[in-house]
């Protein structure tokens, strides 16, 4: 027995030894510090795209400079506040001639286009040729806009009976809008202030189209917004009076100095005239004198007399006393076109080109110049002053001040495309929220309006009670807009969509394109064309796709908010192929397509920073799971490591 002991006691007492320690072992790897739960929780979280970004200041503090440091920063930041307001006067400048270049193209269509009254008597056909010609001129019915050309509107409008009118000014609200959208496009180069600008803009279309959306049959069946504005010029004592001329001061000197238009031809084809059609719209004569003489005139017959009083036969004529009007040129225009041969067209294609041209180049420095210039603590200034709510329980005031702001701003400027055009940017580089824009984009609706209602009352007297009603009527549908989507927190739908979109476009950028062509072109063209073909066919088609959109919107909330609602298979649209609920293969088309077809180095380039992105988030992924499995708790090169190293601890336990 003692034996047995000697021999195989020592050998016992190791075998114990080694299974205590792998007990102990087998605790390590269960404990939470080399679990891979406690990997994921130690991952950072991921941030939301919509916060705005910190402004980072990566100069030299202002108490680390010395005198001759502080002298050149104050300078340098003066010039560069010179160099912002230079380029901001370029970009308003350039709105206003890519204005004259649209009428120049386009001009004599939007005249043709009025002509025809039995056509704007549909009000979905009205809508869709305000939204079309706010696109050919680029006007809304800012009348005394530097950028909409709202003289020759008014004209237009003035032809046109009150209520045939209502649908025409719903379209151009739509239609001007499309001109921030384009300036937002500008930002594409990365990806996040695209997503911001973009949403940004688009905010505003939604607005546009949501209240065009419950205003129009609103109107159309109950003649609302024609009544209430009846009822307002009829109890006022009008007056006729000036419309503000405020920023053309400014502008004029540089932009008559390029072009100048003949506001008269476009209206004078509306009304049918001969003489307008042969003329050209750029103006030759800038001052021009008028003498009106009573003359006798020969007429066909004694029917074409001015009065039985005034007219005499002698032998086979008929004479007549006529006012004959005779123009004198007086001077000629000084802008660059004035001597040049070239037709309306090529003209406005020139221009058009110019001005997109300086506009981006502006747009894209004043961006830059943004960015360096909004760091530090001013950025978190600028950023608290505009995106702060007032305290409880005053915060929902907040929201109508930047409206009120926003309208303040836009009658200054006269202009809701030039308002909207510079907070774009803003947004983009996340100094303003979109929650804070959004009410910014109402209120310059309503200071465009304001604007057009000082401007009806310069109005002659005979049309001086329709225009205002007009005017009246556009301010109207913009503050009846607002209390739909604005007061109550969860009406503000047009944010949900504008961040909706701005998402979609943050990851498929070639989508804003797309978005731009159906919804300012591709689809008023749609409803114009079902229009004319009459209202069976307008409903025949109209109601079921709207109904089959309505059923659609409806799964998705349901899929996101209550699924146990649904049938098991409309829980998700995997049923449907890929192309069907999935931008992807499009976004594969068109990656192949850009990669074969694009000869621009900045398309090109854009195309490679998506191909970037995406292979760095793969690598990012893969670099994860890397590290997950590299962990000890994970790796099996660093448990046989461990096993080792217990081995030898074992080893010289027993040895001892």
């Amino acid at each position: 027995m003692m034996d047995w002991e000697n021999q195989y006691g020592s050998r016992v007492h190791e075998l114990r030894t080694k299974m205590v320690f792998f007990l102990m072992f087998i605790e390590i790897k269960a404990s939470p510090a080399h679990s891979t739960a406690a990997l994921i929780v130690d991952e950072p979280e991921e941030t939301d795209p919509w916060d705005l970004p910190e402004l980072k200041d990566a100069g030299v503090p202002w108490s680390a400079l010395d005198t001759k440091g502080k002298v050149l920063r104050v300078l340098i930041s003066v010039g560069k506040l010179i160099l912002l307001l230079g380029f901001l006067y370029m970009f308003v400048c350039s709105l206003d001639i890519l204005s004259s270049a649209f009428q120049l193209v386009g001009g004599k269509t939007a005249g043709d286009i009025f002509q025809d009254n039995e056509i704007l008597s549909n009000p979905l056909a009205g809508l869709v040729i305000g939204v079309l010609v706010t696109l050919l001129v680029q006007s809304s019915s800012t009348s005394s806009s530097i950028v909409v050309n709202t003289s020759m509107h008014r004209k237009l409008i003035m032809m046109l009976t009150v209520q045939v009118a209502v649908p025409i000014i719903m379209g151009t609200n739509i239609g001007t809008s499309v001109t921030n959208t384009l300036v937002a496009m500008t930002q594409a180069g990365e990806r996040n202030t695209f997503r911001r600008a973009f949403a940004g803009a688009t905010v505003h279309d939604f607005f546009n189209w949501l209240s065009v959306l419950v205003l129009l049959p609103l109107e159309v069946a109950s003649g609302y917004l024609f009544v209430v504005t009846k009822l307002i010029t009829d109890s006022f004592e009008i007056q006729s009076g000036e419309a503000p001329d405020l920023l053309n001061v400014i502008t004029d000197p540089l932009t008559e100095s390029i072009i100048e238009l003949d506001a008269s031809v476009i209206s004078g084809i509306a009304t049918d005239d001969p003489e307008a059609k042969n003329k050209s719209l750029i103006k030759r004569w800038c001052q021009t004198f008028t003498n009106t003489t009573l003359m006798n005139v020969t007429v066909p017959g004694p029917e074409n007399c001015t009065s039985p009083s005034l007219c005499w036969v002698d032998g086979n004529y008929t004479f007549t006393l006529k006012n004959i009007s005779q123009i004198y040129n007086i001077k000629k225009c000084t802008h660059l076109f004035v001597d040049v041969n070239l037709s309306d067209m090529a003209v406005g294609l020139i221009l058009l080109a110019l001005s997109l041209l300086v506009l981006c180049s502006c747009l894209i420095l004043i961006v830059k110049l943004l960015n360096s210039m909004l760091k530090g603590q001013v950025a978190v200034v600028i950023k608290k002053v505009l995106n702060t709510n007032f305290p409880f329980p005053f915060g929902w005031v907040t929201g109508y001040i930047a409206i009120l702001v926003g309208a303040g701003m836009t009658f200054i400027v006269q202009s809701s495309s030039v308002f909207t055009s510079a907070i774009t940017p803003l947004v983009g580089i996340g100094v303003i929220s979109i929650e804070r824009a959004y009410p910014l984009c109402l209120g310059s609706n309503i200071g465009t309006t304001t604007t057009a209602i000082l401007a009806a009352m310069a109005s002659p007297g005979e049309t001086l009670a329709d225009a205002l009603q007009i005017a009246l009527v556009h301010f109207l549908f913009n503050i009846s807009g607002i209390i739909l989507w604005y007061p109550i927190p969860f009406t503000r739908v047009p944010i949900r969509l504008a961040k909706g979109l701005g998402n979609i476009t943050g990851k498929y950028r070639w989508f804003a394109v797309v978005y731009i062509i159906c919804c300012f072109f591709v689809l008023p063209l749609l409803i114009f064309a079902l229009s004319l073909a009459g209202w069976k066919v307008l409903v025949g088609v109209g109601v079921p796709l709207l109904i089959m959109l309505i059923i659609i919107i409806v799964i998705n909330i349901l899929q996101k908010r209550k699924p146990g609602w649904l049938p098991a298979v409309l829980r998700s649209w995997d049923f449907l192929p890929l192309w069907a609920h999935s931008l992807a293969p499009c976004d594969k088309a068109v990656g192949v397509l850009i990669a074969k077809c694009c000869c621009c180095c900045k398309c090109c380039q854009a195309a490679s920073d998506d191909q970037e992105d995406r292979a760095e988030q793969l690598e990012n992924n893969k670099t994860t799971h890397t590290a997950v499995y590299d962990n000890h708790a994970m790796s099996v090169e660093n448990e046989a490591e461990d096993g080792m190293k217990i081995e030898l601890n074992i080893l010289k336990m027993t040895t001892l």
